[in-house]
């Protein structure tokens, strides 16, 4: 995204892009160290509070003030001292931090606008939280979710993902800004207060182009109209740019609002730490026993028992076992949820039920055409069964509906761009900061291995194998799920010659 840089000494912060320049060189700064420095810099002089900067670099999460302190000192590390000797970064005792020195603000580098589709296309932009209370906060998220959900569904829309669009949350952006960066027309924002059984919601369709708003309304109902409410906004939308109303397969909705509200909250953690993957398993059990016919906690179940394993180094028997019920289960209460159906198809695949996999898969996309996760997943399938070009435009169409998306995406990428025998561009891709530290550093360390850079391939071998001490490539091989012996022995090879283990 764009938006301004900051000058200061040598340096030259981009938050938007990620960047950290010193004397026009690149500085290793990780995600959370950009984070925190825009929340320095940004307000020069003044004192942070330990909680708003951790805010800052972990947005909607908990966790411990020793994960502030050390980023702190990783930046000042990075930085060195100011040209008066002293620190850029100044600790102010049992409250926060300060920065210290003259900041120079530019204007922002922009983005390449993306190409507009050949149909209309939206964004939903995170819904506002207007009650005094925080806790409703998850409320608003959940109303914004769906919303893409049931956009994404509509024959002739094109629709940006839940990530994209949450990347600008708290966020005051001029709506053309925003509409370029994410190549739509249409930006659908809104706000929503929740307050003793009841809800308002305000919601405004805008066309970015012309800065006019198409439709505006404002509704006040009963929580239990919640969902009706969804719908009554959503046929407006779509009415408003299509001209007509076609509703697609109605999906299942919940029935206890509790049960709703565990699963929008474990929504936020399953791309994230072993401790967040606990606790949704903890949200997302307590919501099954609230609402046993609401399917989508058994979805990101099934997921959640995938990837609680997978953080353990890979989903045992019993963990896929479940991971696939779970999956199959959704499917039986909610056919029509392309969620739930990819989820199953990618389960499915490693379970080596090829045929099955991919009919869900096609059966995904003919639901929803605007489920970028779909072609993720899909691409990373298909990359194993040797139709490597295919992966590739899969992941392309996903970046697409998903320009800034979860970690996993950078990781299937490289990994077909290993595949396609593109080892620069996969080393580019899995050098971001948003995946160079999971377990894509395999895909890097064969990427570099094959391009004769064997010192820095065995290097993040070493890396890898901290995070993943019990890794073979034997297990690995005979546990992805290939279809096609020449793809497979091109990673076995790349593996080798990096110096993973046999």
């Amino acid at each position: 995204m764009q938006g301004s840089r900051f000058a200061f000494g040598p340096f030259v912060l981009d938050p938007a892009a990620g960047t950290l320049l010193r004397n026009d060189d690149p500085v290793a700064v990780g995600h959370r160290g950009v984070k925190l420095l825009a929340a320095l810099v940004g307000r020069p002089g003044e004192i942070l509070g330990k909680a708003e900067l951790m805010d800052a670099a972990w947005p909607g999460r908990a966790v411990e003030e020793g994960n502030l302190t050390v980023q702190i000192a990783q930046l000042r590390k990075l930085l060195g001292p100011a040209a008066d000797g002293g620190e850029w970064i100044s600790t102010v005792p049992r409250i926060g931090y300060r920065f210290i020195g003259a900041i120079n603000q530019l204007g922002g580098v922009r983005r390449k606008p993306l190409p507009l589709p050949d149909k209309p296309s939206i964004a939903v932009l995170p819904f506002v939280n207007i009650s005094n209370d925080p806790e409703q906060e998850s409320f608003a998220d959940g109303l914004t979710e769906d919303l893409i959900t049931d956009l994404s569904r509509m024959p002739g829309l094109f629709v940006i993902a839940r990530n994209s669009a949450f990347a600008y949350k708290g966020k005051s952006r001029d709506v053309r800004e925003i509409a370029e960066e994410l190549g739509v027309r249409y930006l659908l924002q809104g706000s929503a207060r929740r307050v003793a059984g009841q809800v308002r919601i305000n919601a405004q369709l805008v066309d970015a182009a012309s800065g006019d708003h198409l439709w505006a309304e404002r509704f006040d109902r009963s929580l239990e109209d919640i969902f009706a409410v969804q719908d009554e906004v959503t046929g407006k939308i779509v009415e408003a740019l299509l001209g007509r109303l076609r509703a697609p397969p109605s999906l299942n909705r919940p029935k206890n609002l509790e049960a709703y509200d565990l699963c929008v909250r474990a929504r936020r953690l399953m791309d994230d730490s072993p401790q967040a993957a606990r606790e949704a398993h903890l949200m997302l059990t307590r919501a099954i026993s609230l609402d046993p016919d609401y399917a989508e906690p058994y979805r990101w179940l099934a997921i959640n028992h995938w990837m609680g394993e997978v953080h353990s180094s890979g989903p045992t028997e019993p963990a896929r076992k479940i991971a696939l019920q779970l999956a199959r289960k959704a499917v039986v209460i909610d056919p029509n949820d392309a969620g739930c159906r990819w989820i199953l198809a990618y389960l499915l695949a490693y379970e080596r039920s090829f045929a099955e996999a991919d009919a869900e898969f096609a059966k995904a996309i003919e639901l929803d055409a605007n489920e970028a996760d779909t072609f993720a997943a899909l691409s990373d399938i298909v990359v194993l069964a040797g139709r490597v070009g295919e992966g590739l435009e899969h992941i392309a169409k996903a970046f697409r509906l998903n320009p800034f998306p979860a970690s996993w995406y950078y990781l299937t990428l490289g990994q077909a761009q290993y595949a396609a025998g593109q080892y620069e561009a996969a080393v580019k891709t899995l050098r971001r900061d948003e995946t160079y530290r999971t377990s894509s550093r395999r895909f890097l360390a064969a990427s570099l291995a094959q391009l004769g850079r064997l010192d820095e391939a065995r290097a993040e071998a070493e890396l890898f194998l901290v995070a993943n001490p019990h890794f073979s490539t034997r297990h690995w091989a005979a546990t992805e799920p290939f279809r096609d012996a020449r793809t497979l022995e091109h990673f076995v090879d790349g593996y080798r010659k990096a110096g993973l283990p046999e």
